[in-house]
């Protein structure tokens, strides 16, 4: 099974905003690139946008391992989810959960990997998610750009 670490980000310029999402994937010596931005979206939208997409290229299962510097990724995958489904997609509080569209996609992108989930502080100098980040912020300018 191909070993692959992607390295995902996701912003926002405002919250709701014009936003933006990057991600690098590694196999070996080989890199690419994605990025995707959405004119009026949140920054955990992206978030979630750039671990959902970076998945999705992968053509066959692999062991993943995925570095966000979102906490809200991190523990939604590996904490809240069997919560959220048990409670028919509500919060402990009984609200319904934020971005469950995302969420689903997200589920359904993870289960044909074996995928680790790492928590990367960022803005940091981490190599992986400051491309990252750059990919994301790079998509807002290209989308603004044409939309000038």
């Amino acid at each position: 099974m191909k070993k692959i670490e992607i390295y995902s980000d996701g912003a926002c310029r405002g919250n709701p905003g014009p936003g933006g999402w990057g991600a690098l994937l590694r196999f070996g010596a080989h890199e690419k690139r994605l990025y995707g931005a959405e004119t009026l979206t949140t920054n955990n939208r992206m978030e979630l946008m750039a671990t959902i997409e970076a998945l999705r290229a992968l053509s066959e299962p692999c062991e993943v391992t995925v570095w966000t510097d979102s906490q809200y990724v991190k523990k939604g995958m590996t904490e809240w989810l069997p919560g959220w489904k048990a409670r028919g997609w509500k919060t402990a509080a009984k609200e319904p959960v934020k971005n469950a569209d995302l969420w689903v996609a997200l589920e359904k992108e993870a289960a044909r990997h074996r995928v680790d989930w790492q928590w990367v502080k960022g803005h940091a100098g981490h190599e992986g998610n400051e491309e990252a980040d750059r990919l994301a912020n790079l998509a807002i300018d290209e989308m603004q750009e044409t939309r000038a």
